[in-house]
Order: structure tokens, then C-alpha cells, then sequence
């Protein structure tokens, strides 16, 4: 009985992984499709709509699961803050599996707009789904996108930490996710140049393999030929780890101790 318990809760935390992560995706891919493909909004509004997306994935399922919504996120709890290695890898394949039916969905309904702005589909609009160097255009190259990706993880991971730990200046329970959310936007206006801030490897991955399945052929490439989907999988995580060393070394160890009721809250948010 108590296995089967554990079971259907792992099911249901997979659940709220899943669909948390789509509905980011959805604001995400979506306003960029938007944007690139019908020229509807900017470089300001594709922050906002992916920090909203954040915030509305996290609300949808941080009741069940925590919502972290990012591999990154994920490996650097259970590195740092006892998160069960057992639920690293389905969490990891839960987000993905959200982030690539979302793309899917984006795909489908952006159809006659995608094909109309880039009949061949190209790297013309493969930025809609996944990210690429220098957005495509700048002369950034792959090292330097990589770099770009553990900078830019590593501050919302960091981040993402403070405002999580009740022994800091925590917002209010309900005001977290905007709060992430706020986060992601400032990342996208100050760190979406080198690689368009994938910091997430589920977000990247999930989009674009659904684009390659759907005419996208230079999907896993960037425009130097270089094979370039790795790079916002394992950068990210290095970033996640880095951040959440960075709190833990510089902040978390000069905090008060914490109250019973905090360590009983923590040691919830970890089961």
C-alpha cells in the first residue's frame, strides 16, 4: 500500500512537471512565433511573455511538485538542497515531454504563418522553437553561447534559490512564482543576446526536436554547421550547480538558524 502511494504521488508529481512545463512553452514558443513569424511585438514582449509563461507554469503546478519546470533547477535540489536522485531523470523527461507537446501545439497553429514567412523553413524561424548563437545573426560563436548559458542559468538558479529559502527575505507563498517569473524576463533583456537564454535544457530540447520532426531539417545544427543542441543541455546545468553553489557559499551559510516550523516546511518542499 504505501508503495503504491509513493507511486501514484510520483505520478501526480510528473503530472504537474508536465504540465507546468507546457504551459511555459506555450507562452514562450508562442509569442515567439508571433513575433518572428507575423512581425507582431518585439524583443520586450517575448521577455515578458516568457517570464509570464514562468509564473503561470509555476502556479499551475507548484502545489504537486515543486514546479521546477527546468532540468537545471532539478539537479541543482538534489545537489544542493536533498532532492530525491530518484526523480531526477523522470522530472528531467517529464519537463521535456511538456516543453515538446507544447512546441507541437505552437507548430500546428502557427502553421500557415510559419510557411508564409519561411517557406523553406530555415533558421529563418527555427529561433520560434530553439535557440541558436548570437540569435542567428550576431557573431557569436558556439564557446561563447556556452559561456552565455552557464552566466545566464547560473543567475536564475541563484535567484530562484534565495526566494525559495524561508530562512531569507522570501516573498509571500502566493507572490513566488511572479516573482520567478520577474526573474526570467530581466534574464531575457540582459542576457538574450549571445544565445537567446535557453537556461533551461527542457525548454531547448523538447522545441527542437518537435521542429525537426515538422520540416525543421537543420533543427540540431546552428548556422556554422556545428551540431549545437547540446550546448543549452549541458551548459545550463553547469550554470544550475554553479548558482546554487554561489548561494550556498556565499548566503546561505551566513543566514540565522532556522525556526522548527521553517526546517519542518524544508524538509516538505525536499520529500
Amino acid at each position: 500500500m504505501v508503495r503504491n502511494l509513493k507511486a501514484r504521488g510520483l505520478h501526480g508529481e510528473l503530472a504537474a512537471e508536465f504540465v507546468g512545463t507546457l504551459i511555459l512553452i506555450l507562452f514562450g514558443c508562442g509569442v515567439v512565433a508571433q513575433v518572428a513569424a507575423a512581425g507582431i511585438g518585439d524583443h520586450d514582449s517575448i521577455a515578458w511573455a516568457w517570464g509570464l509563461g514562468v509564473t503561470l507554469g509555476v502556479y499551475v503546478a507548484a502545489k504537486i511538485s515543486g514546479a521546477h519546470l527546468n532540468p537545471a533547477v532539478t539537479i541543482a535540489l538534489a545537489v544542493f538542497k536533498g532532492f530525491s536522485w530518484r526523480k531526477v531523470a523522470p522530472y528531467a523527461l517529464a519537463q521535456t515531454a511538456g516543453a515538446f507537446v507544447a512546441a507541437m501545439l505552437v507548430r500546428w497553429n502557427y502553421t500557415e504563418v510559419l510557411n508564409a514567412a519561411d517557406p523553406g523553413l530555415t533558421m529563418k524561424t527555427q529561433g520560434v522553437f530553439s535557440t541558436l548563437p548570437g540569435n542567428g545573426t550576431l557573431p557569436v560563436g558556439d564557446w561563447g553561447a556556452f559561456r552565455d548559458q552557464i552566466i545566464g542559468t547560473a543567475i536564475l538558479v541563484l535567484v530562484i534559490f534565495a526566494i525559495t529559502d524561508l530562512r531569507n527575505s522570501a516573498p509571500l507563498a502566493n507572490m513566488t512564482p511572479l516573482v520567478v517569473g520577474f526573474s526570467v524576463v530581466a534574464i531575457g533583456m540582459a542576457w538574450g543576446t549571445n544565445a537567446g537564454y535557453a537556461i533551461n535544457p527542457a525548454r531547448d530540447f523538447g522545441p527542437r526536436l518537435a521542429s525537426w520532426l515538422t520540416g525543421y531539417e537543420t533543427a540540431f545544427k546552428d548556422q556554422y554547421d556545428f551540431p549545437y543542441w547540446w550546448i543549452p543541455i549541458v551548459a545550463p546545468i553547469l550554470g544550475g550547480l554553479i548558482g546554487a553553489a554561489i548561494y550556498k557559499f556565499f548566503i546561505e551559510r551566513y543566514l540565522p538558524a532556522e525556526e522548527p516550523a521553517v526546517a519542518q516546511a524544508k524538509e516538505l518542499q525536499s520529500a
